[in-house]
Protein backbone atom coordinates (compact mmCIF):
# COMPACT_ATOMS: atom_id res chain seq x y z
CA UNK A 1 0.00 0.00 0.00
CA UNK A 2 2.80 2.34 0.90
CA UNK A 3 4.54 1.55 -2.39
CA UNK A 4 1.34 2.34 -4.29
CA UNK A 5 1.06 5.66 -2.48
CA UNK A 6 4.65 6.50 -3.26
CA UNK A 7 4.19 5.52 -6.88
CA UNK A 8 1.11 7.72 -7.04
CA UNK A 9 3.04 10.63 -5.56
CA UNK A 10 5.77 10.08 -8.12
CA UNK A 11 3.26 10.13 -10.94
CA UNK A 12 1.80 13.38 -9.62
CA UNK A 13 5.25 14.94 -9.43
CA UNK A 14 6.05 13.85 -12.98
CA UNK A 15 2.77 15.29 -14.23
CA UNK A 16 3.55 18.53 -12.44
CA UNK A 17 7.00 18.67 -14.04
CA UNK A 18 5.54 18.04 -17.49
CA UNK A 19 2.95 20.79 -17.00
CA UNK A 20 5.56 23.20 -15.63
CA UNK A 21 7.78 22.58 -18.65
CA UNK A 22 4.89 22.99 -21.08
CA UNK A 23 3.83 26.31 -19.59
CA UNK A 24 7.39 27.64 -19.41
CA UNK A 25 8.06 26.71 -23.04
CA UNK A 26 4.82 28.33 -24.16
CA UNK A 27 5.56 31.61 -22.40
CA UNK A 28 9.17 31.76 -23.54
CA UNK A 29 8.15 30.78 -27.07
CA UNK A 30 5.61 33.61 -27.21
CA UNK A 31 8.16 36.28 -26.35
CA UNK A 32 11.47 34.92 -27.61
CA UNK A 33 12.89 36.93 -30.49
CA UNK A 34 10.54 39.87 -30.01
CA UNK A 35 11.89 43.40 -29.65
CA UNK A 36 12.11 44.44 -26.00
CA UNK A 37 9.21 46.85 -26.28
CA UNK A 38 6.86 44.08 -27.50
CA UNK A 39 7.72 41.57 -24.76
CA UNK A 40 5.40 42.78 -21.96
CA UNK A 41 2.16 42.67 -23.99
CA UNK A 42 3.07 39.32 -25.54
CA UNK A 43 3.81 37.89 -22.09
CA UNK A 44 0.47 39.16 -20.79
CA UNK A 45 -1.45 37.64 -23.71
CA UNK A 46 0.28 34.31 -23.18
CA UNK A 47 -0.67 34.30 -19.48
CA UNK A 48 -4.28 35.15 -20.34
CA UNK A 49 -4.43 32.24 -22.79
CA UNK A 50 -3.19 29.87 -20.09
CA UNK A 51 -5.74 31.16 -17.56
CA UNK A 52 -8.95 31.63 -19.58
CA UNK A 53 -11.21 31.37 -16.53
CA UNK A 54 -9.85 34.69 -15.27
CA UNK A 55 -11.51 37.94 -16.33
CA UNK A 56 -8.13 39.65 -16.56
CA UNK A 57 -4.61 39.87 -15.18
CA UNK A 58 -1.55 42.04 -14.82
CA UNK A 59 2.14 41.48 -14.15
CA UNK A 60 4.01 43.86 -11.87
CA UNK A 61 7.71 44.02 -11.04
CA UNK A 62 9.28 45.69 -8.05
CA UNK A 63 10.80 49.10 -8.61
CA UNK A 64 14.38 49.64 -7.55
CA UNK A 65 14.61 50.11 -3.80
CA UNK A 66 10.87 49.77 -3.27
CA UNK A 67 8.43 47.14 -2.05
CA UNK A 68 5.73 48.32 -4.44
CA UNK A 69 5.17 46.85 -7.89
CA UNK A 70 5.10 48.85 -11.10
CA UNK A 71 2.80 47.52 -13.82
CA UNK A 72 4.71 45.72 -16.53
CA UNK A 73 1.61 44.75 -18.50
CA UNK A 74 -2.15 44.40 -18.04
CA UNK A 75 -4.72 42.50 -20.08
CA UNK A 76 -7.39 45.18 -19.73
CA UNK A 77 -8.32 48.47 -18.09
CA UNK A 78 -9.75 46.80 -14.98
CA UNK A 79 -6.56 44.85 -14.31
CA UNK A 80 -4.49 47.98 -14.79
CA UNK A 81 -6.79 49.94 -12.49
CA UNK A 82 -6.57 47.31 -9.74
CA UNK A 83 -2.78 47.52 -9.77
CA UNK A 84 -2.90 51.31 -9.58
CA UNK A 85 -5.44 51.21 -6.74
CA UNK A 86 -3.12 48.99 -4.69
CA UNK A 87 -0.18 51.29 -5.36
CA UNK A 88 -2.23 54.32 -4.34
CA UNK A 89 -3.65 52.78 -1.17
CA UNK A 90 -0.69 50.62 -0.19
CA UNK A 91 -3.02 47.71 0.51
CA UNK A 92 -4.48 44.73 -1.32
CA UNK A 93 -3.63 41.12 -2.20
CA UNK A 94 -0.65 42.12 -4.38
CA UNK A 95 0.92 44.17 -1.60
CA UNK A 96 0.32 41.29 0.81
CA UNK A 97 1.75 38.69 -1.57
CA UNK A 98 5.00 40.65 -1.84
CA UNK A 99 5.21 41.06 1.92
CA UNK A 100 4.50 37.39 2.65
CA UNK A 101 6.19 36.01 -0.47
CA UNK A 102 3.19 33.70 -0.74
CA UNK A 103 -0.04 33.51 -2.79
CA UNK A 104 -2.90 35.65 -1.48
CA UNK A 105 -6.47 34.94 -2.63
CA UNK A 106 -9.52 37.14 -2.07
CA UNK A 107 -12.48 35.12 -3.30
CA UNK A 108 -15.18 37.67 -2.44
CA UNK A 109 -14.16 41.30 -2.07
CA UNK A 110 -17.72 42.27 -1.23
CA UNK A 111 -17.95 40.20 1.95
CA UNK A 112 -15.89 39.35 5.05
CA UNK A 113 -13.17 38.36 5.61
CA UNK A 114 -11.80 39.97 2.43
CA UNK A 115 -13.75 43.21 2.80
CA UNK A 116 -12.43 43.56 6.37
CA UNK A 117 -8.87 42.65 5.44
CA UNK A 118 -8.59 45.43 2.84
CA UNK A 119 -11.57 47.74 3.42
CA UNK A 120 -10.39 50.54 1.13
CA UNK A 121 -9.12 48.32 -1.67
CA UNK A 122 -12.25 46.15 -1.61
CA UNK A 123 -14.56 49.12 -2.19
CA UNK A 124 -12.51 50.59 -5.02
CA UNK A 125 -11.87 47.19 -6.62
CA UNK A 126 -15.62 46.57 -6.74
CA UNK A 127 -16.15 49.96 -8.37
CA UNK A 128 -13.49 49.07 -10.94
CA UNK A 129 -15.31 45.83 -11.81
CA UNK A 130 -13.56 43.12 -9.78
CA UNK A 131 -15.36 40.78 -7.39
CA UNK A 132 -12.44 38.46 -6.62
CA UNK A 133 -8.67 38.95 -6.79
CA UNK A 134 -5.74 36.55 -6.66
CA UNK A 135 -2.08 37.51 -6.35
CA UNK A 136 0.90 35.20 -6.83
CA UNK A 137 4.45 36.35 -6.09
CA UNK A 138 7.17 36.05 -8.71
CA UNK A 139 10.00 34.67 -6.62
CA UNK A 140 13.64 34.30 -7.50
CA UNK A 141 16.64 33.56 -5.31
CA UNK A 142 14.42 33.76 -2.23
CA UNK A 143 13.17 37.27 -2.96
CA UNK A 144 9.90 38.55 -4.42
CA UNK A 145 10.55 40.06 -7.85
CA UNK A 146 6.95 41.11 -8.41
CA UNK A 147 3.48 39.62 -8.73
CA UNK A 148 1.09 37.99 -11.15
CA UNK A 149 -2.28 39.54 -10.25
CA UNK A 150 -5.54 37.98 -11.43
CA UNK A 151 -9.14 39.07 -11.07
CA UNK A 152 -12.64 37.78 -11.76
CA UNK A 153 -15.82 39.79 -12.24
CA UNK A 154 -17.78 37.30 -10.11
CA UNK A 155 -16.93 36.04 -6.60
CA UNK A 156 -15.80 32.48 -6.03
CA UNK A 157 -12.80 30.31 -5.33
CA UNK A 158 -10.75 28.46 -7.92
CA UNK A 159 -10.69 24.68 -8.34
CA UNK A 160 -7.52 23.08 -7.03
CA UNK A 161 -6.26 22.21 -10.50
CA UNK A 162 -6.66 25.82 -11.65
CA UNK A 163 -4.81 27.07 -8.58
CA UNK A 164 -1.99 24.71 -9.54
CA UNK A 165 -1.97 26.08 -13.09
CA UNK A 166 -1.89 29.66 -11.84
CA UNK A 167 1.07 28.86 -9.58
CA UNK A 168 2.91 27.24 -12.47
CA UNK A 169 2.20 30.24 -14.70
CA UNK A 170 3.66 32.54 -12.03
CA UNK A 171 6.75 30.32 -11.86
CA UNK A 172 7.02 30.38 -15.66
CA UNK A 173 6.73 34.18 -15.81
CA UNK A 174 9.72 34.41 -13.49
CA UNK A 175 11.61 31.81 -15.51
CA UNK A 176 10.80 33.58 -18.78
CA UNK A 177 12.17 36.86 -17.47
CA UNK A 178 15.39 35.27 -16.25
CA UNK A 179 15.87 33.08 -19.33
CA UNK A 180 15.29 35.91 -21.78
CA UNK A 181 17.62 38.17 -19.86
CA UNK A 182 20.47 35.65 -20.04
CA UNK A 183 19.78 34.57 -23.61
CA UNK A 184 19.36 37.99 -25.19
CA UNK A 185 22.17 38.97 -27.62
CA UNK A 186 21.44 42.61 -26.79
CA UNK A 187 23.67 43.77 -23.90
CA UNK A 188 20.63 45.46 -22.37
CA UNK A 189 18.32 42.58 -23.26
CA UNK A 190 15.12 42.13 -21.35
CA UNK A 191 16.48 44.39 -18.62
CA UNK A 192 15.42 47.18 -20.95
CA UNK A 193 11.73 46.61 -20.31
CA UNK A 194 12.13 45.51 -16.70
CA UNK A 195 13.82 48.77 -15.75
CA UNK A 196 11.67 50.64 -18.25
CA UNK A 197 8.56 49.65 -16.33
CA UNK A 198 9.67 52.08 -13.65
CA UNK A 199 9.15 54.99 -16.03
CA UNK A 200 5.43 54.71 -15.23
CA UNK A 201 6.34 55.97 -11.76
CA UNK A 202 8.57 58.85 -12.85
CA UNK A 203 5.63 61.25 -12.77
CA UNK A 204 4.86 60.23 -9.20
CA UNK A 205 8.49 60.76 -8.17
CA UNK A 206 8.60 64.15 -9.88
CA UNK A 207 5.30 65.24 -8.33
CA UNK A 208 6.50 64.06 -4.92
CA UNK A 209 9.54 66.29 -5.29
CA UNK A 210 7.36 69.27 -6.15
CA UNK A 211 5.13 68.65 -3.14
CA UNK A 212 8.19 68.39 -0.87
CA UNK A 213 9.31 71.85 -1.94
CA UNK A 214 5.83 73.39 -1.86
CA UNK A 215 4.91 72.08 1.58
CA UNK A 216 8.37 71.80 3.14
CA UNK A 217 7.86 68.14 4.07
CA UNK A 218 9.83 64.91 3.72
CA UNK A 219 9.57 62.60 0.71
CA UNK A 220 7.52 60.13 2.74
CA UNK A 221 5.09 62.83 3.86
CA UNK A 222 4.82 64.22 0.32
CA UNK A 223 3.99 60.80 -1.11
CA UNK A 224 1.46 60.22 1.68
CA UNK A 225 -0.24 63.55 0.86
CA UNK A 226 -0.36 62.62 -2.83
CA UNK A 227 -1.86 59.20 -2.11
CA UNK A 228 -4.37 60.67 0.34
CA UNK A 229 -5.54 63.15 -2.28
CA UNK A 230 -5.89 60.37 -4.83
CA UNK A 231 -8.01 58.32 -2.44
CA UNK A 232 -10.16 61.30 -1.49
CA UNK A 233 -11.10 62.02 -5.08
CA UNK A 234 -11.33 58.40 -6.23
CA UNK A 235 -8.41 58.59 -8.64
CA UNK A 236 -4.96 57.02 -8.75
CA UNK A 237 -1.61 58.33 -7.57
CA UNK A 238 -0.41 58.60 -11.16
CA UNK A 239 -3.44 60.72 -12.14
CA UNK A 240 -2.92 63.08 -9.21
CA UNK A 241 0.80 63.29 -9.98
CA UNK A 242 0.04 64.35 -13.55
CA UNK A 243 -2.29 67.07 -12.28
CA UNK A 244 0.42 68.33 -9.92
CA UNK A 245 2.97 68.39 -12.76
CA UNK A 246 0.51 70.24 -15.02
CA UNK A 247 0.01 72.69 -12.13
CA UNK A 248 -3.74 72.18 -12.34
CA UNK A 249 -3.61 70.86 -8.76
CA UNK A 250 -1.80 72.47 -5.84
CA UNK A 251 -1.82 70.57 -2.55
CA UNK A 252 -1.05 73.79 -0.70
CA UNK A 253 -4.74 74.59 -1.20
CA UNK A 254 -5.81 71.55 0.86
Amino acid sequence: MAEDDLRGDGDAEREMDVERTRIAHELIGRVNGLPATAVPDALCRACANLLPEMSGLSVSVLGSGTSTGVVLCASDEVASRLAEIQYTLGEGPGVEAIRLRAPVFATDLGAPPDSRRWPLFSVQAARAGAAAAFSLPLTGAGAALGTLDLYRDAPGSLPVDRVRTALLVADAVTLAVVALDHASPDPEGVVTWLSGAETDREEVHQATGMIMVQLGVSAEEALLRLRARAFAQGSTAVEVARAVLRRSLDLRDD
